[in-house]
């Protein structure tokens, strides 16, 4: 166990080494900080001064060197559309794409499970081919057009909910969020629903055919023979082997929940990374550009070991393998 969490992190260095040399690429290849900051008509001794003060007159290795350790800090410089330090913005806007994500795997877990199993286990039924019909129109639909038809429907034609920003929130110091108000709960409803309906749906049929391979397996006939309860061996036997692709598939799509939430971000207009990101795209805001870059690729680092971890939680077949060193 120690030394495949050791192997694990030895990987994770080598991946974020490998994303920060990218976003340190940026600084490179894409425009110039220095005209960026003090525009055209700046004089060579202006420019001079300010390369040295950004420490780009510095050889290749000694500023990534820099680079490495600033981004450890979670030093990124300043904005270069906002003028303030990158670390701040990403202080503001990280809570509400985390809330945000959070919540649309939440609804994902909750509802997609369920809505498996009962595909599974009544498989040719009415309700089964309903599910799977709406499952593929969760697969099929675009983001951007399922928020705008919640909109739509919930906003314009039933007006109960609200179609943008994030609403009142709560400022604990080191963290701010919604959940602790109703408006804040009403802004994230459509959001939310948003962005995990193409989760539901994957998780859904993940789970629909995990559990139809399993209930052929000669273990769930042997313990359906034996007269075990239905509840039983549906649940607690093949439902808990159908966890780990499962697992799998959840873990990557929350980092994909909180990478690409730009489209939902961009169309409730909610105030989170995804939104952050764009309008930095749209002005060459290099430093947020490689801020968001390292920050996503941590993300998928951390949530990938923790999804390593589970497996031995879930599988004890893999904690046997992992204790004699074959996994």
């Amino acid at each position: 166990m120690l030394a495949f969490v050791l192997r694990r992190l030895v990987q994770a260095v080598i991946v974020m080494l490998t994303v920060a040399f990218i976003a340190f690429m940026l600084f490179q290849y894409v425009g110039d900080p220095v005209t960026n900051l003090l525009g055209q008509d700046a004089t060579p001794e202006q420019r001079r001064q300010l390369r040295a003060d950004l420490g780009l007159d510095q050889p290749f290795p000694v500023q990534f060197a820099a680079f490495v350790g600033n981004a450890v800090r979670g030093e990124f410089g300043l904005s270069l559309r906002q003028g303030r330090k990158v670390s701040s913005l990403i202080a503001e806007r990280f809570p509400a794409t985390l809330e945000l994500a959070c919540m649309a795997a939440a609804l994902a877990l909750l509802i997609g499970i369920p809505m498996g199993v009962v595909a599974a286990l009544r498989r040719g039924s009415f309700v089964s081919q309903v599910l799977m019909t709406v499952s593929l129109l969760g697969v099929s639909l675009p983001t951007f057009l399922i928020g705008i038809l919640l909109i739509l429907v919930f906003a314009v034609i039933l007006n109960v909910l609200p179609s943008f920003g994030r609403g009142e929130v709560v400022d604990l110091g080191f963290w701010t969020t919604g959940l602790l108000t109703v408006d804040g709960w009403k802004h994230l409803v459509l959001p939310s629903l948003t962005l995990c309906i193409f989760q539901l749906t994957l998780i859904m049929r993940l789970v629909r055919a995990e559990m139809l391979e399993v209930l052929r397996t000669d273990y769930i006939r042997f313990a359906l023979a034996r007269g075990l309860p239905d509840r039983v061996v549906y649940f607690g036997h093949a439902l808990r082997n159908t966890l780990v692709p499962v697992i799998t598939v959840v873990g990557l799509q929350l980092g994909s929940l909180i990478a690409f939430s730009i489209i939902t971000e961009t169309v409730f207009q909610w105030p989170g990374m995804g939104l952050l990101f764009v309008q930095a795209v749209q002005f060459a805001d290099i430093p947020v550009m490689a801020a968001y870059l390292c920050l996503i690729a941590l993300v998928f680092v951390l949530i990938n070991l923790v999804v390593d971890l589970l497996y031995f939680a879930v599988d004890p077949r893999l904690r046997v393998d992992g204790g004699t060193g074959g996994f």
